[in-house]
């Protein structure tokens, strides 16, 4: 399983960390017992030093008197057992404990080495010094020993607070490195969710403002792909575009033929039916047509482009008396609920599109003798403008695909399946949402449309 960014830059950060306050650990356990070693030996040496000061000559004999001096130097809360021998030459020994081990060889010099009394470990000092009497000499030799106690609890209390403060800063760091990585990931998420957010034909390019450098030739790459994407779907619907105006030409100039053809006398009733059909078909291709080229003209209209202010209401009222021959024919009881000063940002002609189409659409559906009614009011912010009819209404399944092209709830209604796929693309060219949910009761349909208002 591949890791994420913030994982792998996290591991490149904690990593090293970790080894940084092993190695450190390591060290600073290498200096406190350096140091708890150092003291101990000092320690040991001056209790030697001590002892060997009162080692004296008497009526010709070495005496060893042992000053408490040199064993107080030990004194600790730890309960050490401190361990002596004074020993005159071959051996002799003139005061201490017996058992205590005697390093090898011998030196002028102090010898520090570790040892073993009772099977207790110990560490000791050898300290050799030749005493004069009268023209003759003596080497002398004092060991002195102790066990670890002490020592190992100087070790603890040099080398745990530094092992304790740098673990501290490991767990600190540990809590402050994903913070920060996710403070500055920040952008890389925004970014992509600038790019997951948008709509499928919002192809402006992404700005770099606030961007770090290491981001930018990535947003650079992404924008240069958009311009690609923008100019193959500019071309696109300037096909479709093309093709809807060289069509309807030819459409409407075959239209006036059979419409003439149909007035000239014939007496064959199949000639006169299929005229008929020919012309229906021909006027279903045109209205196709001209779906198409609203598509086209809905899906190249941005966001950014400036429009001018649209009163919605008045918009309505227009549509309406346009379609209320087609609401009168089917008996349809056509009506509106219309507030003042409904303003919105957009362009008239798509926007009037808009509404014309959900109207034609509520009045093709609905059954004779129903009802129609278009509502526009003010919500916070939005404009909202809902068509309620009390018509078959549309199966819960196919609420998901009435946006799509093409797509027909119902093939006994003539029409083009293109009408709510216009509605929605001209309301998100806006900024503004489209949305079906059944009628009060359950029974019809309501589409609602919500546009932002319109700021001076």
């Amino acid at each position: 399983m591949l890791l994420s960014l913030r994982a792998h830059l996290l591991l490149w950060l904690l990593l090293p960390l970790v080894l940084f306050v092993l190695v450190t650990g390591w060290m600073s356990y290498d200096a406190a017992r350096a140091t708890a070693d150092l003291l101990q030996n000092n320690a040991l040496l001056s209790s030697a030093r001590t002892i060997i000061e009162d080692v004296e000559w008497a009526n010709g004999s070495l005496t060893a008197d042992i000053p408490p001096a040199a064993l107080e130097i030990f004194e600790s809360p730890y309960r050490d057992q401190v361990f002596y021998k004074v020993v005159a030459d071959r051996g002799r020994l003139l005061s201490g404990s017996p058992d205590l081990p005697v390093p090898e060889g011998s030196s002028h010099f102090p010898v520090f080495y570790n040892a073993s009394l009772g099977g207790v470990p110990i560490r000791a000092v050898a300290y050799q010094r030749e005493l004069y009497d009268s023209g003759r000499a003596e080497q002398v030799t004092v060991i002195v020993g102790k066990t670890q106690a002490s020592r190992q609890a100087m070790l603890e209390n040099l080398w745990h607070p530094q092992l304790i403060r740098e673990g501290l800063m490991l767990a600190l760091v540990m809590v402050l490195v994903p913070f920060g990585l996710t403070m500055e990931l920040r952008p890389l998420m925004k970014l992509k969710d600038d790019v997951a957010d948008r709509e499928p034909m919002e192809l402006e390019p992404i700005r770099m403002d606030h961007l770090q450098s290491e981001l930018r030739p990535i947003v650079d790459a992404i924008n240069q792909c958009i311009a690609r994407l923008k100019v193959h779907a500019t071309t696109q619907r300037q096909f479709i575009a093309d093709a809807a105006h060289q069509l309807r030409t030819p459409l409407t100039l075959l239209d006036t033929q059979v419409h003439c053809a149909r007035h000239c006398e014939s007496g064959d009733p199949a000639l006169t039916e299929a005229l008929t059909g020919i012309r229906r078909t021909s006027k279903k291709m045109a209205d196709m047509t001209n779906q198409l080229l609203l598509l086209a003209q809905a899906e190249s209209v941005s966001l950014s482009h400036k429009r001018a202010r649209v009163d919605l209401s008045a918009m309505v009222s227009g549509v309406l008396e346009e379609l209320v021959v087609a609401a009168m024919q089917r008996q349809i009881d056509l009506g509106a609920e219309l507030g003042e000063g409904m303003y919105v940002e957009g362009n008239a002609s798509l926007l009037g599109a808009l509404v014309a189409n959900l109207v034609d659409n509520a009045i093709r559906y609905t059954q004779e003798g129903g009802r129609v009614t278009v509502i526009c009011l003010r919500e916070g912010d939005e404009v909202v403008m809902r068509v309620v009819d009390n018509g078959p209404g549309i199966p819960a399944e196919a609420c998901a695909h009435v946006f799509e092209r093409f797509y027909r709830v119902s093939a006994d209604v003539e029409g083009s399946g293109l009408g709510l796929a216009i509605v929605h693309q001209i309301a998100l060219g806006h900024g503004g949402t489209v949305s079906i949910m059944p009628g009060p009761g359950r029974a019809g349909l309501v589409v609602t449309v919500r546009l932002p208002v319109w700021h001076d």
